[in-house]
């Protein structure tokens, strides 16, 4: 049991991350990105290609944060010309590209099979030591990752992003580049995405193209409108319910017996349930955004 709980808080902080990154882009700048799973996937294989190669594992986040940047100021770049709905599409078509190169490059990526016996960051350590430091590690990159995004949310450049989100004829008439405040957005939180990834590739001890599939860019998306987009206590519950739902649906099937495959549609179901719950009647979420109003 104390192991099972470790690993849940492991995954949920490691989720948590993910979805503070696609926060930055979808609540705080509006944007449409359905294709986020990618920067979490370069930050994967970035730490496997380099520990394959004996490089450390810090060189390793360090790369797939920069591929993570990198890719994220040419998604903004592209979006100059698309509509949001659009741009949408065009983000989701970017990462099954990365996906289809990831398979199909084995000489790089180990191609369909990965890149396993990644080793974990205190190998030397004790099995169970092991796991309770990478869970401190995760732990305390999320409380950061949530402090930094609170400031930024409180400061200029999130009520910058916030308006360009709701009037951006006005943000543009105002003087700011919109073009350079999308950039900004998406590459910041593609680098908390990427760092998220890194530690995941750790923790899994294997990194493969399932790691870039669409349903995992949903699922983060499933996150933020259920905690509620644009704020950062709201993200954070959604992922906190998500995962619930994730371990209540084996603990069930242990108790009532019913098959595997029923318990994987059991789990979809919940989460949908949810979903469709808070849609119909907290629309924008348990924990909305809290914007401020001119008395």
């Amino acid at each position: 049991m104390f192991d099972f709980l470790i690993a849940m808080l492991t995954i949920a902080s490691l989720y948590g991350l993910m979805a503070l990154g696609l926060n930055l882009q979808a609540g705080y700048a509006g944007l449409l990105n359905f294709g986020h799973i990618a920067f979490a996937g370069l930050g994967a294989y970035a730490t496997g290609i380099l520990l394959q190669a004996g490089w450390s594992p810090l060189a390793g986040i360090g790369l797939g944060v920069l591929l993570a940047m990198a890719l994220g100021w040419c998604i903004a770049r592209l979006g100059r010309q698309l509509g949001s709905d659009y741009w949408g599409i065009a983000t989701l078509a970017i990462a099954e590209i990365l996906r289809v190169i990831a398979t199909n490059e084995g000489w790089l990526t180990g191609g369909a099979q990965g890149i396993g016996a990644i080793p974990a960051l205190f190998e030397n350590f004790s099995r169970q030591a092991n796991a309770l430091l990478f869970l401190c590690i995760c732990l305390g990159t999320l409380l950061l990752a949530a402090l930094a995004c609170e400031r930024l949310a409180a400061g200029r450049f999130g009520r910058a992003l916030r308006l360009m989100r709701e009037e951006p004829q006005l943000a543009a008439c105002l003087g700011y580049d919109l073009t350079s405040l999308k950039s900004r957005a998406i590459m910041t939180g593609a680098a908390i995405t990427a760092i998220a990834g890194s530690l995941y590739a750790h923790y899994m001890s294997f990194v493969g193209p399932d790691y870039l599939l669409a349903s995992e860019t949903f699922l983060l998306w499933t996150m933020l409108m259920i905690g509620g987009l644009g704020n950062t206590r709201g993200v954070l519950l959604g992922v906190v319910l998500v995962q619930a739902a994730y371990i209540m649906v084996p603990f069930a099937k242990d108790h009532l017996g019913f098959s595997s495959d029923l318990a994987g549609a059991l789990r979809l179901g919940l989460i949908g349930v949810i979903l469709l719950g808070c849609l119909l009647w907290r629309s924008e979420g348990l924990l909305p955004e809290q914007v401020r109003k001119l008395p």
